[in-house]
């Protein structure tokens, strides 16, 4: 499946997280992909977005190999005529264009889709941008997460508003982009034509509202932070100790799960009390049930309770670092290898589908 896409070749004018994610899936994929950087900013931004550890010499950082691995890139300035010339040489006989501009950007730079689609008709104009392309604002994802209602969400009951540790938007407004590209690329292959599309990182945070946009919509119920709780179901994101002082959680979505819980602690009669016999009930009454419940995990070493939880089929998760997730197989099976200056170093691949036959 790696040698996918090898026939086709992309051309990213993008930087930062959302539209270099796009690049990376089709260069895992087996694309040639070109990043195009700008020498005046000494390339994408990420390069200098690096940890105290890392080497301030180094034209690199771990940031930016997240997404940049195994593309090819070059320096160009494209302000400049022989940046352009060289650009629409590359574009001439490229399947996808991605890029991440300003908006008015693209056409001052004779970088827009009607310019390109004039040196090749067939190629996928694939864009993103923050609140749409009419709107001025720079978009960086914090400022989304921010815009888009889930800082108001994200923290601790009472706590301050609070940016997700990942750029969630980023990385959803890629996923969306792949998917358009995709669709552009079997609608080129039924028709010959080539496509310009564009993904907003604010409609991307909006259509993944999922549940709470509708729980205000239809509820009329305005989400507010609450830890890892689950406003619909419980017990649903408390955190629990085990004797061996592991944290660990459940997601209890179904009533058969509740009973199996309660007679895995010993509590049988638990799942018939009318406080919490239903998920609604439970979810009236889950600061009573939490502390019942705490007390009783807390007999179990961990090992123990989750070797009953999968006996029993009851979700229940170990609250990892990401020095314990990558000690986990499956966690290292996502693992991509490669080299940059003669050094070995690894980045997590950003597909995790599988095909169960030979592609």
């Amino acid at each position: 499946m790696k040698d996918l896409f090898k026939d086709l070749k992309v051309i990213e004018l993008a930087g930062v997280l959302a539209g270099p994610s796009v690049g990376y899936f089709f260069a895992e994929l087996g694309a040639k992909v070109i990043k195009v950087e700008n020498p005046k900013t000494s390339g994408d931004v990420t390069r200098s977005w690096k940890l105290k550890q890392e080497d301030p010499k180094d034209d690199t950082s771990a940031y930016y190999w997240s997404v940049n691995a195994f593309k090819e890139s070059i320096s160009l300035d494209l302000s400049s005529t022989a940046g352009l010339k060289k650009l629409n040489t590359l574009v001439a006989d490229c399947d996808i264009v991605i890029s991440n501009f300003k908006s008015g950007n693209d056409e001052k730079l004779h970088l827009d889709y009607k310019t390109l689609s004039a040196l090749n008709p067939k190629i996928i104009y694939a864009s993103i941008n923050g609140f749409g392309t009419e709107s001025p604002r720079s978009a960086y994802d914090l400022i989304l997460q921010a815009e888009s209602g889930f800082m108001s969400m994200n923290g601790e009951t009472n706590s301050k508003a609070l940016k997700m540790p990942v750029a969630l938007i980023d990385l959803l407004a890629g996923h969306q982009l792949k998917e358009a590209i995709l669709i552009a690329l079997l609608k080129r292959y039924k028709t010959g034509k080539g496509s310009d599309i564009s993904v907003s990182l604010f409609d991307s945070a909006i259509a993944s509202l999922a549940n709470q946009a509708t729980n205000w919509l239809i509820a009329h119920h305005l989400p507010k932070p609450e830890g890892s709780l689950h406003p619909n179901i419980a017990p649903y994101g408390e955190i629990f100790e085990t004797k061996d002082k592991q944290l660990v959680t459940f997601a209890i979505g179904s009533n058969k799960q509740f009973k199996q819980l309660c007679e895995l602690i010993q509590f049988a009669n638990l799942a018939s009390d009318p406080k919490y016999a239903t998920n609604h009930l439970r979810v009236g009454n889950r600061k009573q049930l939490y502390a019942i419940l705490f007390d009783y995990v807390k007999q179990f070493n961990f090992k123990d309770l989750f070797s009953q939880c999968l006996k029993r089929d009851i979700p229940l998760g170990k609250i990892r670092n990401l020095k314990e997730v990558f000690e986990l197989p499956e966690a290292k099976a996502m693992l991509r290898s490669f080299k940059h200056k003669g050094k070995a170093l690894n980045t997590v691949s950003g597909i995790a589908f599988k095909f169960n036959e030979d592609v």
